[in-house]
């Protein structure tokens, strides 16, 4: 059989994830220090883990509606509404997914035409760019720059659109630079959607992991912008909830019954169970005012601190993040490419970081580091990183 016939030509050209290269080969190190994979390393709270056994316990291992238990969908509502600002009918307008990761497929796949344009910020998450290929689509890489806080800025959004462009990826806070959107940069980019009439795909997963006493501020809360705006969320990052594969995409109804049409074909529904912890997480969340995301996002921030601190004083200029939970340091120094750092910094100390290129062209000169892991780990990896240095 000649399967590479058979295969289709845009999923043979689209490379692996560049972040679970390396993390792969750490995994094979017993001594390996990763600072790769974007996951929390808290353990999901007991009380979101009991919800989940007891509904086990009580039978409830059945299917859900397609759009998600009535019950979830209230309090995503109600979550939404009084932490962003953003009203959702959980009626209409909210479709529960497997993670944020099935919302981000098949909300492209129910906006994207076959050759039309998405843009996308560079650098930014991996997936974004494969999901709208996958969908027929066309990724249009916007560059972003330190100077401005890796801000999606509107002279560079303006310049890169076309006749053909549908829609704008606009994902912050943002993984892996950190950056976050501030209200008068999202001011800009609404005047450009309103202005071309495209639609806003706003993925605000670390939405609750802002620091230094800001807020994040969600695009579909800007005056004008609901109408244009489907919110992509979930549980895996403020809640530790990664295993469980609980996201939403909101917006108009119109476009929500395409993404629900969608979902209830490919996938019929998240977990019944997964759905059950996450009406214990936001209900438990907010009867106790958000006790697990704080005492969470005080740990990380000060894992942030000592991260950014490091880089700067062994010479690797790191930007300061004001979101999410990772660091970009500039290796440019080194005289290294991004993937011949983190390859040679693997290799002699065991040290599992992620090339800045793997998030897009713009990335080039820099490498990721997530601080979602130990203090000590943290520090061992500081250590291992500045002897690396002295060895170049």
């Amino acid at each position: 059989m000649n399967y590479e016939k058979m295969i289709n030509p845009v999923v043979r050209s689209v490379p692996p994830s560049g972040i679970r290269r390396f993390f792969d080969i750490a995994s094979t190190m017993k001594d390996a220090i990763s600072l790769g994979v974007g996951e929390p390393d808290f353990v999901t709270p007991y009380h979101i883990r009991d919800a989940a056994v007891n509904a086990i316990i009580d039978g409830e291992t059945q299917y859900t509606p397609n759009r998600g238990l009535p019950e979830l969908r209230r309090e995503i509502s109600w979550y939404l509404e009084h932490r962003f600002g953003t009203p959702y009918n959980p009626d209409t307008e909210i479709v529960v997914t497997v993670g944020a990761s099935e919302a981000i497929d098949i909300t492209l796949r129910a906006l994207v035409a076959p050759g039309d344009e998405v843009l996308i910020p560079d650098p930014s998450y991996v997936s974004y760019s494969p999901s709208v290929l996958f969908a027929g689509g066309v990724p249009v890489p916007v560059r972003t720059r330190e100077e401005t806080g890796f801000q999606m800025e509107a002279d560079a959004v303006r310049a890169a659109i076309t006749s053909r462009t549908k829609c704008m990826i606009l994902p912050y806070p943002n993984n892996p630079t950190g950056g976050i959107m501030d209200r008068r940069g999202l001011e800009a980019l609404a005047e450009i959607v309103k202005e071309k009439e495209i639609m806003v795909i706003s993925d605000e997963i670390y939405g609750e992991l802002v620091y230094g006493g800001r807020q994040h501020e969600s695009f579909a809360a800007v005056p004008g912008m609901w109408d244009y705006t489907i919110t992509l969320n979930g549980f895996s990052k403020a809640f530790a909830m990664t295993g469980w594969r609980v996201g939403y995409a909101c917006g108009p109804k119109e476009v929500m019954d395409m993404i629900n049409k969608i979902h209830q074909y490919v996938i019929m529904c998240a977990p019944r169970m997964s759905q059950k912890a996450a009406i214990d997480a936001l209900r438990t969340g907010r009867e106790k005012d958000y006790e697990d995301i704080r005492r969470m996002r005080d740990s990380y921030d000060r894992r942030r601190r000592l991260l950014v601190e490091g880089f700067n004083q062994m010479g690797l200029h790191c930007f300061e993040p004001l979101g999410a939970f990772y660091v970009f340091p500039s290796i440019r120094t080194t005289g290294l490419s991004s993937e011949e750092f983190c390859e040679k910094l693997l290799q002699s100390k065991h040290i599992a970081t992620v090339p800045g290129n793997a998030f897009g062209e713009s990335g080039e000169g820099h490498i990721r580091c997530s601080y979602a892991t130990g203090i000590d780990q943290l520090n061992q990896a500081l250590e291992g990183i500045r002897a690396f240095l002295d060895t170049l």
